[in-house]
């Protein structure tokens, strides 16, 4: 019985030293690991991140200033833009395919690829999800490492404390669009509510219109005196993040 139960246990071992190294062997050469540099700059970008960049084979980036994106480029030499893809005009969704692509280009390569994006690389980000999805799928080794984001910088900013009464998060547009439940008893953040609607990129200021939908839907729900916050994180150290204080009545003027 000792003997029967002894093998057993040698078989059951192997299996699962097996198991541990299968994955290993099916994994093509080359890897994806996405990061994000956070909303200021380089001050919020994790070490973690800033190894990743360094020491990739192939950088590809997209961030919303230029001094972080020469930063980036002194970190690693091999770093490329992905901002080309985006032109006045063109759909934001075809500019994303693109960038996927180009992402994918140099992982089939068997490169060391890190892929670098502005804020967390998971929120509001559909190059980076999409970009892991497919590389897995193709049988690379892909993750993605946390950030800090637009609404971790509103909480400290705002002082507010999700924990305490409940807190929702909604892309503006989608908010509208598909008539998303939300509860007045909690706070309600809406995302990118300067272009909603407008689903092109544009260099210009985007047609404030949508804010006029997005007041009246509003009042549906609250007061037309409810107090609203009009937030922008700041981008550098030196300067204050945007803090409006209006009323809702007042949210289809605003600029």
């Amino acid at each position: 019985m000792t003997r029967t139960l002894q093998k057993v246990a040698r078989i059951i071992v192997k299996a699962a030293r097996a198991l541990e190294i299968e994955p290993e062997t099916l994994m093509k050469p080359g890897s994806l690991t996405v990061v994000g540099t956070g909303i200021q700059f380089i001050g919020q970008l994790t070490l973690e991140a800033h190894a990743h960049i360094k020491q990739a084979e192939k950088v590809l980036f997209l961030v919303s200033e230029p001094l972080t994106a020469d930063w980036i480029r002194d970190v690693n030499p091999t770093a490329e833009s992905l901002y080309p893809y985006y032109q006045q005009g063109k759909s934001r969704m075809i500019a994303y395919v693109e960038m996927i692509e180009r992402i994918l280009c140099e992982l089939r390569k068997g490169l060391r690829v890190c892929a670098v994006f502005y804020g967390h690389p998971g929120v509001f980000v559909y190059p980076s999800h999409e970009t892991i999805k497919q590389a897995r799928l193709e049988g690379y080794s892909a993750k993605m490492l946390p950030g800090i984001s637009a609404e971790d910088c509103l909480y400290a900013d705002l002082g507010i404390d999700p924990a305490s009464t409940g807190c929702q998060s909604f892309e503006a547009t989608d908010f509208l669009i598909h008539k998303r439940k939300f509860d007045t008893g909690c706070s309600l953040i809406l995302w990118q509510i300067g272009c909603i609607g407008d689903l092109t990129f544009s260099l210009e200021p985007y047609d404030s219109r949508g804010l006029h939908v997005l007041a009246e839907y509003l009042c549906q729900y609250y007061d037309a005196t409810h107090p609203v916050i009009i937030y922008e994180a700041a981008e550098y150290p030196i300067f204050d993040p945007t803090i409006e204080h209006i009323l809702l009545a007042k949210l289809p003027k605003h600029q």
